[in-house]
């Protein structure tokens, strides 16, 4: 157990007695509830004013009027106080008022101290009514001034308090606040989630803080520095379990307003910040073991416990918690590790300290029923959250501009972790394709961000959910990588234990980290050619990556930012006017050579001049954050070793170059001809990665040319294709009656149904009917192979009618795991009859069919098919108001409905609707999808261009190489 666990007995006493002294006081606020709904009601919805009941606080106008001036219409808090301790006490209401509400009451405690001298308290508090005056109080024998006014002022999301006099610096105090919220199933805050079991309807009180919703829970100092202790006590009835950060440190019972209810305290929190607080009430189950002196449970649906859908997270937690803790050099800090898998929960999973939240899909897992990227989800994804507890958790940013530090590292690790929990599924090389090929495509736009913002630069909370993109998480998980690569693992892990060890308890700035690295570095002998901080900067602090052209002819090698469209304008500027220093891997034929460092535009290495004979290839595994161009010479040499041996070049670089192939000839480095012939020799090679880098540029095209004359050639080369590759599953797999033998082999042959399948196979085409129809025929025995089942759902579901597609939406509701309902979520948006997908769109928004975590993904489902496209716009159009204000403008999933509903656009009358869009909807506004909107008027420009400068070119080749 860390010393930042330590509390002294007497404020663990005192906290106990606080605790059962409040139960008393907690009744009070339903009464008064009662009393006020009237006045209250507006501001307890999820759109609502926050106003508070007369006297206590008043809803000042909106700060758009106020004196710019003034610290509460600023949205950071000043630097004048500083939390200490919290007393939280709660009571959701798990069954709804006489006005169909459900709500929360409770009371908070926070003692504080007075770092600067003050007269004001600004402290968040985000849709909860106050139900009388707040309470200051001196602590430690400090005198309080008096309250003289209090409001809330909306915008800004604070409860302002002013006082007729300073509070004096190095004193402390205790502000006490008594209040009443709404139990939403908005997802933030302190929420509901509804499920049904055995045809009873169930509500779960559950929460989500992350970034800026603790102040809907209670009112908090709620940024990432506000470090304090926090205990939390929770009433509830005694059928139902409670569950928070901390393990329970009594259970007691008490009639309340006629019913015997627990109250049930739990021990004091590490010093944490607001937003990985959690607390829980639930029926929920769990099943446990212990790693070492640690509990290990896993809570689910009474169900999903039964039947064993936690085994698999249980049995791999234990192993990774004991990677990160060698890992790290540091135990885990706390006594217990909750992990909790809930039916609604609009993120994929929160690393809460100690009670780490999940989606159904991220930790339950089902052999008979889930497939194997179902079971590779659970593992990674727990393994990104424990990463978490360490690295976020004990140390924690100063502030969200460096959010990538976070969610890039864990991105980066949850690959070590889950690679220990699962050695043979080479999961570490799958980074390349999940993560480093996801994020060029985004940041080779003109409208991309740098990691590291300015933190003066993002202050609202749309701002801040804006950071939760791929640039975060994945491009931090890339260039880390990188980085780990280029001082060696052992000298990144030796910087990252003294980094953890200084800070643990604290928050940290990103220098910090690279302060530390440098030490490791000084005292391990590695040659860098400039300092860790310097080189690291040109990846954080510029947004974008480069391409480097290596002339195998000269030697010369020049980097130069590299944008999908060459000719977009780059607005933001770069201090190091977007040069990097590049860390270059090589290889002459099969021969490694020593590493190259180009730091300036243009350099010279003679060793890169090849012969006739030999060929050069450059970023050995992807390691560097950057693509790679060629003479044409030496591309011709590349495509011809693919051609006659591929199995020379390492497997990840066969993937690499399909990619960067076809992105280079997107930017117009190569022509798409030579992208194109990059797959030619796929007919031969059997390996994932190199198919599935193919799949997805070919996507692209089909994106792009799907409406045009273009599609039939193109889906005969990609029939002519794929059908060995076919074949080779069919009989590898016995007729499709045994599963193949390596997880990257149970990829591929997935990838060998759904593109045979989707390009008009015959014999796929008819193998998923004749399954399909075979589970219509006994609907209690599925025969497809879970790996199969997505693929095999939408070609029947596509080449079928309203029967195949009403049966599926059946199961989709039967269904008794998230992963399966999720599978069949995805294949009924193949429907191609537009009444149906009209239809699934209307259920999207209707929360009793599609839950609202679900809503917005459904939604660019159906835009993915060539069918729902045009029928998703014209939807989102018409809905967006009603989208924006049900499902919220901070919600994660904003941006990626923005991308997937667009992605196809590229016609001059496309860019038209989409700038009307922007215009129609200003007064509305995008929430955490602004910055998607406008990289989707990028990449339709870009798309335009793009087609019209290809699109003969492309037809030739199609018609051409499918013969």
């Amino acid at each position: 157990m860390g010393k930042g666990f330590y509390i002294s007995k007497t404020l663990a006493v005192v906290g106990i007695l606080l605790a059962a002294a409040s139960i008393a006081t907690i009744i009070a606020l339903a009464v008064v509830y009662s009393n006020e709904k009237a006045k209250n009601i507006e501001s307890v919805t999820p759109t609502g004013d926050p106003a508070t009941t007369g006297d206590p606080a008043t809803t000042k106008p909106s700060s758009t009027t106020s004196p710019p001036q003034k610290p509460w219409n600023k949205f950071r808090l000043p630097d004048s106080l500083k939390p200490l301790d919290y007393d939280v006490k709660l009571w959701p209401r798990l069954t709804p008022n006489t006005d169909g509400l459900y709500n929360f009451t409770g009371e908070s405690t926070v003692i504080f101290e007075c770092v600067k001298a003050t007269s004001l308290i600004l402290i968040h508090s985000k849709k909860l009514n106050l139900t009388e005056q707040a309470q200051l109080s001196g602590y430690a024998g400090s005198t309080p001034p008096a309250i003289t006014d209090s409001w809330m002022e909306k915008e800004t999301e604070f409860l302002v308090i002013q006082l007729d006099s300073n509070l004096e610096a190095g004193k402390t105090y205790s502000l006490l606040t008594r209040f009443v919220g709404e139990l939403a199933d908005d997802l933030a805050g302190f929420y509901r989630s509804e499920y049904m079991e055995d045809g009873v309807k169930k509500i779960v009180a559950t929460t989500q803080m992350q970034a800026a919703d603790a102040r809907k829970s209670f009112p908090c100092f709620d940024e990432p520095a506000m470090k304090a202790r926090f205990n939390i006590t929770l009433i509830h009835e005694p059928d139902r379990v409670a569950l928070s950060n901390s393990p329970v440190q009594m259970t007691t019972q008490e009639t309340l307003e006629g019913k015997l209810m627990n109250i049930t305290v739990f021990q004091p929190t590490a010093k944490m910040s607001t937003y990985l607080l959690a607390f829980i009430v639930s029926d929920f189950k769990f099943i446990e073991n212990m790693s070492g002196d640690v509990l290990i449970r896993i809570w689910a649906r009474q169900k999903a416990i039964v039947h064993g859908q936690g085994d698999y997270a249980l049995n791999v937690t234990g192993p990774i918690l004991k990677y990160f803790e060698s890992y790290y050099n540091t135990t885990y800090p706390l006594p217990k590790s909750d992990q909790i898998a809930l039916p609604d929960f609009n993120a994929g999973a929160m690393e809460n300290w100690g009670l780490i939240t999940y989606r159904e899909t991220a930790l339950l897992y089902d052999p008979h029923v889930s497939s194997t990227s179902n079971k590779e989800r659970v593992v990674t994804v727990i393994a990104h959250e424990l990463a978490h507890q360490w690295f976020g958790n004990l140390v924690t940013v100063r502030w969200w501009n460096d959010l990538w530090l976070n969610e890039g590292f864990a991105s980066y690790v949850e690959y070590l972790g889950a690679d220990y929990a699962e050695p043979s599924w080479n999961i570490k090389d799958l980074m390349v394709l999940n993560d480093v090929h996801r994020v060029f495509a985004v940041d080779a736009l003109a409208s991309s961000h740098p990691l590291s913002s300015k933190e003066d630069e993002i202050n609202t909370p749309a701002e801040i959910s804006e950071l939760f993109d791929a640039i975060s998480y994945s491009k931090g998980a890339s260039v880390l990588r990188m980085l780990s690569v280029f001082l060696t693992e052992d000298v990144f892990v030796k910087g990252l234990r003294t980094y953890l060890n200084e800070f643990q308890y604290n928050n940290t700035v990103y220098q910090d980290l690279w302060d530390h690295l440098q030490r490791a570095v000084d005292s391990s002998g590695v040659s860098l050619p400039h300092k860790v901080e310097d080189i690291m900067n040109r990846w954080t602090l510029q947004m974008g990556f480069p391409v480097v052209t290596i002339n195998t002819t000269t030697g010369q090698v020049t980097q130069k930012h590299f944008l999908v469209d060459p000719d977009s304008v780059v607005n933001r500027t770069s201090p190091f006017n977007y040069i990097w220093y590049v860390p270059i891997s090589w290889t002459k034929l099969e021969n490694a050579q020593p590493q190259y460092w180009l730091d300036q535009t243009t350099g010279t290495n003679d060793n890169m001049k090849t012969t006739e004979t030999d060929w050069l290839l450059a970023n050995i595994n992807c390691t560097g954050y950057f693509r790679v161009n060629y003479d044409r010479e030496n591309w011709n040499k590349l495509l011809q070793q693919m051609e006659s041996n591929y199995t020379v070049i390492p497997v990840i670089n066969r993937a690499q170059l399909i990619d960067d192939a076809f992105n280079l000839a997107r930017a117009g480095y190569i022509p798409t001809t030579l992208a194109l012939d990059t797959t030619k020799y796929l007919s031969k090679d059997v390996e994932y990665m190199p198919w599935e880098s193919a799949i997805d540029n070919l996507g692209y095209f089909s994106l792009m040319f799907d409406r045009t004359e273009v599609n039939g050639p193109m889906q005969a080369y990609l029939r002519k294709q794929v059908t060995p590759l076919f074949d080779y599953y069919e009989n590898l797999t016995s007729n499709w009656t045994a599963l193949p033998p390596g997880h990257t082999q149970q990829y591929n042959q997935i990838n060998a149904v759904s593109v045979a399948c989707k390009n008009g196979v015959k014999k796929c085409q008819e193998l998923a009917s004749s399954l399909y129809q075979e589970w219509m025929d006994n609907p209690s025995v599925n025969p497809i192979e879970p790996n199969l089942r997505t693929s095999i759902y939408c070609s029947a579901i596509s080449t079928g009618g309203a029967a195949e597609w009403d049966f599926g939406w059946e199961m989709f509701k039967n269904a008794t795991i998230a992963t399966e309902a999720d599978k069949l979520r995805s294949a009924l948006s193949c429907a191609t009859q537009p009444w149906i997908l009209n239809r699934y769109l209307e259920y999207s928004l209707q929360a009793d069919k599609i839950r609202k975590q679900d809503a917005t993904s459904t939604i660019v489902y159906i835009a993915g098919n060539v069918v729902g496209q045009s029928l998703a716009w014209d939807f989102i159009r018409s809905q967006w108001n009603t989208i924006f204000n049900q499902y919220g403008g901070g919600s994660f999933s904003f941006s990626s409905l923005i991308n997937g509903v667009t992605q196809r656009f590229s016609s001059e009358f496309e860019l038209k609707q989409l700038e009307q869009f922007q215009k129609d909807n200003a007064e509305v506004g995008f929430g955490s999808g602004t910055r998607a909107l406008e990289q989707a008027l990028e990449r339709t420009r870009a798309n335009i261009k793009w087609l019209s400068e290809n699109k003969a070119s492309v037809l030739d080749w199609f018609k051409r190489e499918s013969l």
